[in-house]
């Protein structure tokens, strides 16, 4: 039988790292690409935009405070430009199928004392960077119609709903934003803030509350993932190095 070589060891440990270097972050509920778009950008207010010339080639991030003649009411009279649910049940086999996906925007302007630019959430990456407000329970607490309808269509299908899930984040008319936009001006100068890829990324929190809500409920399982893809980078490149010289 034919000895693997220390090389090909080396490599499939490294490759065994990196993978469960990723499940582990996955596992850990934290948002990184955001994260890291979100913290990478500089920042401005959004009366200094007018002012910078050239205009950055990358998103930044802008800082300013809402203001909408039109705003969402909620149930509990809180004035809101965007609100985000979903609402979810588990299923006899454990899976969670998702039985509401409800998105509200509200288009505003961002502004502070310097000056304003239009914005339209409807637009934003998700999750919004803002406090989830989160409900756990049995199914049959679901008092909404469309909810209990959904149910009973499950029941019928003999899939026996069980546990449920609701989550839902809201920006309000009160909150001071932090969005990452890319800022544009057209052939006639006119100043505009634009998604970049992937949507804006609407923060209702500042920086350092924004990237540990970001981080995850289990920012050990996060750090210890990044631990184990970098200790798997490290030991690749050793180990590609000894098979070509093989």
């Amino acid at each position: 039988m034919p000895s693997i070589s220390p090389a090909v060891v080396l490599l499939l440990v490294a490759l065994a790292l990196v993978g469960g270097g990723i499940l582990l972050a996955r596992a850990s509920g934290s948002q990184v690409g955001i994260g890291r778009r979100l913290a990478a950008a500089g920042q401005l207010r959004v009366g200094d935009l007018p002012d910078v010339d050239p205009l950055p080639d990358r998103p930044v991030r802008v800082v300013g405070r809402i203001r909408c003649p039109d705003p969402i009411i909620s149930a509990e009279d809180e004035r809101l430009v965007a609100l985000h649910r979903d609402v979810d049940v588990q299923l006899g086999d454990g899976r969670w199928r998702t039985i509401e996906r409800l998105r509200l925007t509200r288009g505003f302007e961002l502004y502070d004392h310097d000056g304003s630019l239009p914005l339209d959430p409807s637009l934003a990456a998700e999750p919004l960077v803002a406090i989830p407000h989160v409900w756990r329970g049995s199914a049959s607490e679901l008092t909404d119609e469309a909810h209990r309808a959904a149910v009973e269509r499950l029941e019928q299908e003999g899939r026996r709903p069980a546990a449920a899930r609701s989550v839902m984040r809201t920006v309000s008319v009160v909150d001071r934003l932090l969005v990452l936009a890319r800022a544009e001006r057209d052939a006639l100068g006119n100043l505009a803030l634009s998604p970049p890829p992937g949507g804006y990324v609407i923060s209702a929190l500042e920086l350092p509350d924004a990237m540990r809500l970001l981080g995850g409920a289990r920012r050990a399982w996060l750090l210890l993932g990044a631990a184990c893809i970098a200790l798997g980078i490290i030991l690749a490149v050793p180990a590609a190095v000894l098979l070509l010289i093989g």
